[in-house]
C-alpha cells in the first residue's frame, strides 16, 4: 500500500547480511549502449500497476515518470544496445489477485522483467511470484518494508516505511527519552503506523503511544483535546480519506500545534489545500516533491514529463528510477541480461547512480534503495506550495539490513 496522506504501511525489517558481488558506480545511461554481438531480441518489460482503482493517481504519476526515465536512460532511443524495450501495461486496480494474474500472464509470455506495484499488498504478492519464477521484479511506490530482503530477484525503486519514520524523527533530533504519540484512525492502516513508530523510534529509545480514532468519527474535538493534554514531544499523524480536513481543523482549534511538534507525510499536491489554515504549522516528512532533488536528472525528468503533458509529483520519481534500474540491468551483460535474471540481479546489487532525488544506491545485502529524504513545509495559504526545509542524506535514514529470504 503506498502513502496516501500518510499512508505508511508497515513491514518490520530484520537483521543479517548476505554477501554478494557489487558493481561499480556509474551512470544509468552507460548500460544502454550494449556492445558488439549483442542480441537484437526485444527487452520485454511488464508494468503491473494501478491504472485504475483507489491509487490510480499514484499509478499515473509512476507511469509518467517511467516513460521519462526510459527516454532518459536510453538517450531517447528506447533501446538497450540493439534491443528495443517493449513495455506492456497491466492494470491491477490495487487488487493483489488481479496483479498476480496479470504478472503470471506476462511471465508466461516470456517477460523476465516486472515492475510497478503501486500498493504494498500487491508488491508482496508479486514479489513472491517473481521469486518462484526467477524473474526480475522492481517494486514501485509500495512502501512496505517487507519488499526489502524479500528475495534474490526483488528490488524497489521507491522508499520504504523505515525511511519515512526516520525522516519524521528528524524533527526531534536525538529521539532517546522523547515521547511520541501516533494520532491515527482505528483501522489496519492506523495500527500499522503505530507498530512502525514503536519499532523504529521505540527501538531508538523513544517512548511511543497512540490515540486511535474510530473510522465513523465525525466530531474530532475529544480526540484533539486528548492529543493536546498528552503534550508529546512529537505528534505523528497517520491519516487518509475524506475526513482529513475536519481532523486538521480540530487539532488547530484545540491548540495542539501550540504544545507539540506535529509531523505527517506530504502527499500528492492535489491534497495540500485540505490542511487548511494549519498547513504552515505542520512539519512534513517527504519522500519527494517537485524541485526537492535539485539534480540534473530531476531537471531531465521534469522536462520530459512536462513536455508529454504531465506534472511532476510525489511518485513520478519512482517510475523514473525504475526505468533507470531496468535499463542498467538489461544492458549489463552485452545484451544477454534481458533473458538472464541472475545476471540482472548481479548488475544491480551494490550499484550507485545519479537519480532525480540525488545519489541512489541499491544495497547489495538486501536490495534496500538507499536514498535522500526530505523535511518540507507548505507555504502560500490557499494555494500551498512545498518548500525544502532539510535534505537528509541516504545514510541518515538507511534501514537496518534485512535478512534476504
Amino acid at each position: 500500500m503506498s502513502m496516501r496522506q500518510t499512508r505508511l504501511a508497515v513491514g518490520l525489517a530484520m537483521s543479517a547480511a548476505l554477501l554478494t558481488t557489487a558493481t561499480a558506480c556509474g551512470s544509468p545511461q552507460q548500460a544502454a549502449t550494449g556492445g558488439d554481438g549483442a542480441s537484437s531480441a526485444p527487452v520485454k518489460v511488464g508494468l503491473v500497476y494501478s491504472k485504475s482503482g483507489p491509487l490510480a493517481s499514484y499509478g499515473k504519476e509512476y507511469l509518467e515518470g517511467f516513460k521519462a526515465g526510459l527516454d532518459y536512460a536510453t538517450k531517447g532511443s528506447n533501446k538497450v544496445g540493439k534491443r528495443t524495450v517493449e513495455v506492456t501495461e497491466v492494470d491491477d486496480a490495487g487488487d493483489p489477485a488481479k496483479a498476480v494474474a496479470g504478472a503470471k500472464d506476462l511471465i508466461g509470455k516470456g517477460h523476465k522483467i516486472i515492475a510497478g506495484s503501486t500498493a504494498s499488498g500487491v508488491a508482496v504478492q508479486v514479489s513472491a511470484l517473481a521469486e518462484q519464477n526467477k524473474v526480475l521484479f522492481v517494486s514501485g511506490p509500495a512502501a512496505t518494508d517487507a519488499v526489502t530482503g524479500a528475495g534474490k530477484y526483488t528490488f524497489r525503486s521507491g522508499r520504504q516505511t523505515w525511511q519515512d519514520i526516520r525522516t519524521a524523527a528528524a524533527s526531534l533530533g536525538d529521539v532517546k527519552g522523547k515521547k511520541v504519540t501516533v494520532f491515527a484512525q482505528d483501522s489496519a492502516f492506523g495500527q500499522a503506523n503505530v507498530a512502525a513508530v514503536k519499532s523504529v523510534l521505540g527501538g531508538a529509545g523513544a517512548t511511543a503511544d497512540e490515540i486511535m480514532v474510530p473510522a465513523s468519527t465525525s466530531d474530532f474535538t475529544p480526540f484533539a483535546t486528548k492529543a493536546h493534554d498528552a503534550k508529546p514531544d512529537l505528534l505523528f499523524v497517520a491519516w487518509a480519506g475524506t475526513t482529513a480536513q475536519a481532523m486538521w481543523t480540530a487539532l488547530g482549534q484545540q491548540g495542539v500545534f501550540d504544545v507539540t511538534t506535529v509531523v505527517t507525510g506530504l502527499d500528492i499536491a492535489a491534497t495540500w489545500p485540505t490542511y487548511g489554515p494549519v498547513a504552515g504549522k505542520i512539519s512534513f516528512l517527504s519522500h519527494y516533491f517537485a524541485g526537492a532533488g535539485g539534480t540534473e536528472a530531476e531537471k531531465a525528468m521534469t522536462d520530459r514529463v512536462t513536455k508529454a503533458g504531465g506534472t511532476v509529483d510525489l511518485f513520478t520519481v519512482d517510475g523514473f528510477t525504475a526505468a533507470q534500474m531496468i535499463v542498467h540491468a538489461a544492458g549489463s551483460t552485452n545484451g544477454a541480461a534481458g533473458d538472464d535474471a541472475d545476471a540482472m540481479v548481479k548488475s544491480l546489487e551494490g550499484w550507485s547512480f545519479d537519480g532525480a532525488k540525488g545519489k541512489l544506491t541499491v544495497r547489495a545485502e538486501d536490495h534496500a534503495l538507499l536514498q535522500p529524504m526530505f523535511n518540507a513545509k507548505l507555504t502560500g495559504g490557499a494555494t500551498p506550495r512545498a518548500e525544502l526545509v532539510k535534505k537528509l542524506e541516504p545514510e541518515a535514514v538507511a534501514p537496518p539490513v534485512a535478512t534476504k529470504k
